[in-house]
């Protein structure tokens, strides 16, 4: 195919079937069900894929779960810390499981989605914080809104109830899960008996090459065990973890007391969670600063100051023109793309198993005048 403009994302089928590969094993050895937590991942391109492998997907409101139910065969959940009324018709069409935030959304929906032939659950607040250093994604802080602690708990609604679901991770090992669990069962554990299902939520690295597997199909088996109900898990980012790539252009160069590189794409319009995590994104044959010969500051073309993405060493100097390929890219990046000062979004491009490229979905200003009047 001809030379494809930056900036594009890359989803990598070999590396995606991979991760689907170790989530089916977990999946079949722990007795459980995983599903694709679309607010992570939505290219729904991928989902006859995906759906070989896993049991379904989750959403985060109408329009997740309507994907999630024209594309990917299979269950679909939904969670929102509060449903709009004037959607809520339409939702019961595409969800199968409803879980409500509080014993009041459980009160106002119930009956509609009962005698819609739903599932209902609750979200607990275990109040059990295990994040280091990312606040701003730690349901469990003081004064979250999501999720019904013990106090606010009614067991009276009992009856109304197929499941829990708690969801208290992010990018976390399965110890982490362990030390929620603990906690969770120690408030809410005499609720359990009864109950057909727990949702562990997402957050769950699995994965990673590090993640401790054997630990979490233990802990989802003696679930099952102690409760006798069915556990789902649903992670996000594990399902395309490292498997979805950025591939981005050099615009120019500067020098402002360092080098400096502008680039084709922008932390704020095409990987927003550089900024609002933040975190450095991995960079193919790049170094930490100072590492390799020639350090740069990358950043990007909008009049955003702090449109950064970070700094990176590199075995010569960059010029206009260069390549670079940044990695882990699939998860968070397309669902929350922007087109903040115009800027064009990238191309979604697939690389199948015999390395064969193609153009899934084009951008141009279409798509960006449409989002405006």
């Amino acid at each position: 195919m001809e030379q494809l403009r930056t900036p594009y994302f890359l989803v990598d089928e070999a590396l995606l079937r991979r991760n689907l590969e170790i989530l089916k094993d977990v999946q079949e050895r722990a007795g459980c069900k995983i599903l694709l937590a679309q607010k992570a991942f939505s290219m729904f391109a991928c989902y006859p894929l995906i759906s070989e492998y896993l049991s379904g997907t989750t959403a985060s409101g109408l329009y997740e779960a309507r994907l999630g139910r024209e594309h990917f065969p299979g269950e679909v959940h939904v969670y929102s810390p509060a449903y709009r009324e004037e959607e809520f018709g339409e939702l019961l069409q595409y969800a199968d499981h409803f879980v409500f935030n509080s014993p009041r959304q459980l009160e106002k929906y119930a009956a509609r989605a009962r005698a819609a032939g739903k599932q209902m659950g609750l979200r607990i607040n275990p109040e059990c914080s295990t994040q280091e250093g990312h606040a701003i994604y730690d349901p469990c802080a003081p004064g979250s809104r999501l999720g019904t602690t013990l106090e606010n708990f009614r067991p009276e609604q009992l009856c109304l109830l197929d499941g829990l679901h708690f969801h208290t991770l992010c990018e976390q090992n399965s110890d982490d899960l362990e030390t929620t669990l603990r906690a969770f069962e120690e408030k809410f554990g005499p609720y359990l008996k009864g109950l057909k299902w727990l949702n562990l939520g997402g957050g769950h690295h699995i994965t990673r090459a590090d993640y401790d597997r054997e630990k979490l199909i233990s802990l989802v088996k003696g679930l099952r065990e102690r409760y006798g109900m069915e556990v789902y898990l649903e992670p996000g980012e594990a399902v395309v973890l490292n498997a979805g790539f950025l591939v981005t252009s050099v615009l120019e160069t500067l020098h402002n007391g360092m080098d400096i590189a502008i680039l084709d794409t922008s932390a704020a319009c095409h990987m927003p969670d550089v900024l609002e995590m933040p975190y450095r994104p991995p960079l193919k044959d790049s170094g930490q600063p100072g590492e390799k010969a020639c350090t740069y500051r990358l950043g990007g073309p909008t009049c955003l100051a702090g449109d950064i993405i970070g700094d990176y060493s590199f075995d010569r100097p960059l010029q206009e023109g260069d390549t670079l390929v940044f990695e882990d890219m699939a998860l968070y990046t397309m669902v929350k793309t922007n087109t903040f000062n115009g800027m064009p979004l990238p191309a979604i491009v697939w690389r199948n198993t015999a390395g064969e490229l193609s153009v899934v979905r084009q951008f141009g200003y279409q798509d960006f005048k449409e989002r405006l009047s």
